[in-house]
């Protein structure tokens, strides 16, 4: 589509497609940013003269006439891409009462050519709700009977805004060779990285108590339960 549009701008402007540059909605010369054309202006008089530009054949998926400024490409990835990034986060737990407070998270993330930066960082903060949810509030619960007893919102915990820290977020763009975009994913990055870094930080944060293993969700009850064995724990040793 890039290359019809600078084929139909060239028409336009009388200048090679070489010497375009597509740029704020508009082909300019390169050099000359007054002699210019909107993207808008091109589709219509595509849409008024559809013979100015190379027709493309229909759709295989389904034959409909690929019509305006537009055009069809196949493509298939030569394997998978995999996004990576890393995540800190500073917590800490009262320890009178089990309660965990994250009080820095910050997460760099390498999700590839980042298209629109604002909907990508938005993609980042939604799975480190997630993923916070799962390592400190979500739980399925039964009862003796294997009956379901967090069936419902009104059970099963879910943050609210005021539950969750502010986030840092920044990204590395490294692209994937495997598409033309050298896209990555990015929306389960902070589903799959706050998880572990919640609970590490909150190991480490215990440490001195010699706690080493955490179950999530990490309730404050469950911590408090934690602490006060190893604190007993502690008391018997120097009885000794």
């Amino acid at each position: 589509m890039k290359t019809k549009t600078l084929q139909l701008a060239a028409q336009v402007l009388e200048a090679a497609p070489a010497d375009l540059v597509i740029e704020k909605g508009q082909v300019s010369v390169q050099g000359s940013p007054t002699r210019a054309v909107s993207l808008g202006k091109l589709a219509q008089m595509v849409e008024e003269k559809p013979d100015l530009i190379e027709h493309e054949p229909p759709n295989p998926v389904n034959g409909t006439p690929v019509e305006g400024l537009a055009a069809w490409r196949d493509f298939s990835s030569p394997g998978s891409t995999y996004a990576s990034g890393t995540h800190l986060a500073v917590v800490e737990i009262d320890p009178e009462t089990g309660e965990l407070q994250i009080l820095t998270y910050v997460a760099v993330d390498d999700c590839g050519r980042v298209l629109n930066h604002y909907l990508a960082d938005a993609q980042i903060h939604g799975s480190l709700a997630q993923g916070i949810a799962q390592a400190l509030y979500e739980e399925v619960l039964y009862d003796e009977e294997g009956q379901l007893l967090s069936g419902t919102l009104m059970d099963y915990a879910l943050p609210n805004a005021s539950m969750l820290p502010n986030f840092t977020t920044d990204f590395i763009e490294s692209p994937s060779p495997n598409n033309p975009l050298g896209a990555k994913g990015a929306g389960e990055s902070g589903c799959i990285g706050a998880p572990p870094t919640i609970v590490n930080a909150a190991l480490d944060a215990l440490a001195p108590l010699g706690i080493t293993a955490l179950d999530m969700p990490l309730k404050p009850e469950k911590i408090w339960a934690l602490i006060q064995e190893a604190q007993h724990n502690i008391k018997d040793i120097r009885l000794v």
